[in-house]
């Protein structure tokens, strides 16, 4: 059973909901210790005072604001703890929304919400019947670790989830890094539309989504902890050059596809006079979504951590 990282509540118009929230991931990457390679001693970071120059201990240790260069102003995890914040106890549900409506960047880690006893068992049911039900997701205010955050609750099975999601300042304009307009051909879009066909599937379920990587370091170090010679990996096609030809490189990717999973490789013959083909007229009046804009937002305040 995974240890409570949070308790509190969850604040549903009047009705309250005593909960633990508790992590929906595990992390099984393999961990490396930083070494001195002569001598295999462990190197460790050492927390310094640059003023007294000495090392310091946790309990010496705490925050502090940087005004300007010179000037910090400390702030005490006691008062963080008791500012005047409703959702410093509570998961304060803002509004139920379509999931469609929130951009995947914006959610983050992922928590189980479990009720706390059978006085919160059937509120929690209620809550957990009532989104599903209505097909939508509820958007909420929680503080943790020092500062206010928006999340999400959906349901999961029958256990009500919350991520974690990012501020609308938070998200960086991606509008600078599209790239330049230019025409495509209506045949290389429905090659790639067949493309995508291909590769479509109903699950993640396969080989091809587990951890590859974790089990090749796993491997390496039995095979190291054993004294064995390290087998040579096995030689791997080299990257293709520069892409000349869309049109081509699409067809061959099907093929690809098709043969992976068995089925007829034939490739589909491309509409005759289509490829020289070019567009010599653009449209003006467009607008494309690598131009800059000529006004930004304002700077905000850095948030606090």
């Amino acid at each position: 059973m995974p240890r409570t990282i949070w308790s509190g509540a969850i604040s549903f118009g009047l009705v309250t909901i005593s909960i633990h929230v508790v992590s929906a991931t595990e992390d099984h990457s393999i961990r490396f210790h930083q070494v001195h390679l002569e001598d295999m001693g462990r190197v460790r970071v050492r927390k310094y005072c640059e003023v007294e120059d000495r090392e310091v201990s946790n309990a010496e240790i705490g925050k502090g604001y940087p005004l300007t260069k010179d000037t910090i102003i400390p702030v005490l995890d006691e008062e963080l703890r008791e500012m005047p914040l409703p959702t410093a106890k509570a998961i304060e549900i803002q509004a139920f929304v379509p999931v469609q409506s929130i951009d995947p960047i914006r959610i983050g880690e992922g928590y189980y919400l479990q009720p706390d006893g059978q006085v919160a068992a059937k509120p929690y049911k209620l809550l957990r019947q009532a989104l599903e039900r209505s097909s939508k997701v509820a958007v909420a205010k929680f503080a943790w670790s020092g500062r206010e955050r928006l999340g999400m609750l959906r349901v999961r099975d029958d256990v009500i989830v919350l991520h974690a999601m990012k501020w609308d300042d938070e998200i960086r304009d991606p509008a600078e890094l599209a790239p330049e307009a230019m025409e495509l051909t209506d045949e290389e879009i429905a090659e790639a539309e067949h493309l995508i066909e291909r590769l479509s599937r109903d699950d993640l379920e396969g080989p091809e989504f587990t951890d590859q990587y974790t089990e090749a370091v796993a491997k390496l170090i039995e095979a190291k902890r054993e004294g064995k010679e390290l087998s040579a990996p096995p030689e791997q096609e080299a990257p293709a050059g520069k892409v000349v030809d869309l049109m081509a490189a699409l067809k061959e990717s099907v093929a690809k596809a098709q043969a992976f999973r068995g089925e007829d490789a034939t490739v589909h013959e491309m509409p005759k006079k289509t490829v020289a083909k070019k567009t010599a007229k653009k449209a003006p009046a467009k607008k494309t979504a690598a131009k800059k804009t000529a006004k930004k937002a304002a700077k905000k305040p850095p948030r606090s951590a």
